[in-house]
């Protein structure tokens, strides 16, 4: 558990968290969902990049961590969005 805490960092988890979330309800078809994962992944990746200035193997995979769990989360903003 502190790999993922090591790796993950909180404004890209809540900013892919709410980028899969738009996704998830502005795509009627079950099809693309399945890529929601592989679209955070790369956001996370890309914005872990952008926010360092930098490009390193930590730095992507800290990046890509943390769009990975937004996945996990979603279900947990779902919940608390419609009650």
């Amino acid at each position: 558990m502190n790999f993922l805490e090591d790796y993950m960092i909180f404004a890209i988890v809540g900013i892919c968290l709410c980028v899969g979330y738009i996704i998830k309800n502005l795509t009627p078809k079950e099809a693309f969902n399945r890529f929601i994962p592989l679209v955070v992944g790369i956001l996370g990746a890309g914005l872990n990049v952008w926010i360092n200035m930098a490009v390193s193997p930590e730095i992507i995979l800290g990046g890509m961590v943390s769009g990975l769990a937004s996945t996990g989360l979603y279900e947990v903003f779902n919940q608390f969005l419609h009650k």
